[in-house]
């Protein structure tokens, strides 16, 4: 007796389906959440916080690439990285906590090092703009790795809407760390191949009967 093995990939029921986009938006909204604390103490404490950020090429900051992104130097900076991070958050959240969280450490920690080896000396880079940037560019390469129409039209949306300000931002100018966005951008890519969906395994040849 045969037993036939789909390769379509299993349908998950809808109340899990939704439980997940629930958690990965409780994740997203958490971290939000965490950047706007952490400014009005760092507001109430006159930006010393802002030391914590990524000191190029300093191992003993080194810590600090996972506290930069959570770090910000004015609440206009925190509002200018907030709308586009929640924007392409959420659509990374739609797929759960897991993948959320997956993308944002990968993203955080290779996008960090990545500053921390080539932005300027003697500086100190802060903001979640990085994270924006691989959260962006995740968004925009995945559908092909993945191979869905859905996911490229995603990124192709995204690409429209945001495109133009995400190239801006790698132009070299005053107090903008475009290290840190090419970075991000760079990480985000590696996450998207790295989370690819496994390719299918052709069914094995079935062997020929004896005659």
């Amino acid at each position: 007796m045969s037993t036939a093995v789909s390769d379509h990939p299993v349908r998950l029921p809808r109340p899990v389906k939704y439980r997940a986009q629930r958690e990965g938006i409780t994740l997203l909204a958490s971290m939000v959440a965490l950047m706007w604390i952490v400014e009005i103490i760092n507001t109430i404490d006159s930006n010393r916080l802002d030391s914590d950020g990524i000191w190029a090429r300093s191992v003993s900051h080194l810590w600090g690439i996972v506290t930069a992104p959570f770090l910000h130097a004015s609440f206009q900076h925190l509002l200018a990285n907030t709308v586009p991070l929640v924007f392409l958050g959420v659509i990374i959240a739609l797929h759960g906590a897991r993948r959320l969280a997956l993308v944002t450490v990968v993203v955080i920690l290779l996008g960090g090092l990545g500053t921390w080896l080539i932005a300027p000396s003697h500086s100190i880079t802060v903001g979640a703009s990085g994270l924006v940037f691989g959260y962006a560019t995740y968004l925009l390469v995945r559908g092909f790795f993945d191979r869905s129409a859905l996911e490229v039209l995603v990124g192709i949306v995204v690409g429209v809407i945001w495109g133009a300000a995400l190239i801006g931002s790698l132009v070299p100018q005053g107090h903008v760390s475009w290290q840190g966005h090419l970075c991000g951008g760079i990480a985000g890519v590696i996450a998207a191949y790295g989370l690819r969906k496994p390719r299918a395994k052709p069914a094995a040849a079935a062997p020929a009967a004896a005659q």
